[in-house]
């Protein structure tokens, strides 16, 4: 059940209001209806409904127009604040409806591994935004949030939230061409054995993401510590350590394609991969999903994965 306070909010005529606020600061109904551009006698009949309403009397009636009352008074104090407050709420959220400025979220390895790569193709096609990317791995709540759309790892289902398949991700090791030429070898995965292992510390919202002890398991690959090697928070992180020939990473598909193209990076065993449990997901309200800033950088993002 409601509290009082909520229902009070719900019922409070606001048109009343503003016309005892515009007749209070003016001096008088005549003022009040020319600024509201209505008659007098439809102010005086608002504030009527208002003083109703509230149960208290705002003006004294006299001959010649209407005076406050210290209830009126004191009410008119606060009254006008909190319009002042809801017309500034009010230009704020036009001004962004109307803003071609584009808040992306991503996670950090999203962001410096795939986003930054092709952010120059949209901006390129759509001049006219202007694009800011937050990199954090917390749930983006855009209710508090200036954000427009995300880019998430998850199962890609969320009440309220449009959650469009970008891309699955398949795990496969790489390391750097220098490490696979120098040695030991890296034919088969017993190999890895003599090599040290690079890992991604996960998300611990996403307890099930593979790792190396996971995708060794699921290749049949049982004599290999999986718990050796170095750690490091993100995966852009641990792909620079690769590339720096420190190791041997677990890789992202979603993560590789430059690397790969560009020959910084090489997967000793070729297209062995498997398919991790998650999949990224652009993200964004539903109730702004179509907005158009929004749906121009989905259809972008969408099409580049593909």
């Amino acid at each position: 059940m409601p509290r009082p306070a909520d229902v009070h909010r719900r019922l409070l005529p606001l048109n009343a209001v503003r016309a005892f606020e515009a007749a209070a600061r003016l001096g008088g109904f005549n003022a009040a209806g020319a600024e509201l551009r209505v008659s007098a006698n439809a102010v005086g009949r608002l504030v009527k409904l208002l003083e109703d309403w509230l149960g208290v009397a705002l003006f004294r009636r006299l001959p010649r127009g209407v005076v406050l009352t210290d209830a009126g008074d004191r009410y008119l104090g606060r009254v006008g604040t909190l319009l002042d407050q809801l017309a500034e709420a009010t230009a704020d959220l036009q001004q962004l409806e109307r803003s071609q400025e584009l808040t992306v979220s991503a996670a950090p390895s999203m962001v410096s591994r795939w986003l930054i790569p092709r952010l120059g193709r949209l901006t390129e096609k759509h001049p006219e935004l202007d694009v800011r990317l937050l990199a954090s791995v917390a749930l983006t709540d855009f209710t508090r949030e200036q954000v427009d759309v995300a880019i998430r790892t998850g199962p890609g289902s969320a009440q309220g939230l449009r959650c469009d398949l970008l891309m699955h991700e398949d795990f496969t090791p790489v390391c750097s061409p220098e490490l696979l030429s120098r040695g030991p070898p890296l034919r088969e995965p017993s190999d890895l054995a003599h090599h040290v292992l690079l890992h991604d510390e996960w998300d611990r919202r996403l307890p099930d993401q593979l790792d190396w002890k996971g995708w060794l398991a699921a290749i049949g690959a049982t004599d290999i510590d999986a718990e050796r090697g170095l750690r490091f928070s993100f995966s852009h992180m641990t792909l620079q350590a690769a590339a720096a020939s420190q190791g041997v990473a677990l890789a992202s598909s979603a993560f590789l394609a430059d690397d790969l193209a560009t020959g910084r990076l090489v997967k000793p065993f070729g297209d062995l991969a498997v398919r991790g449990p998650y999949a990224f997901f652009v993200v964004c309200p539903e109730a702004t999903a179509d907005r158009e800033k929004v749906a121009i950088f989905r259809e972008w993002a969408l099409a580049s994965a593909r």
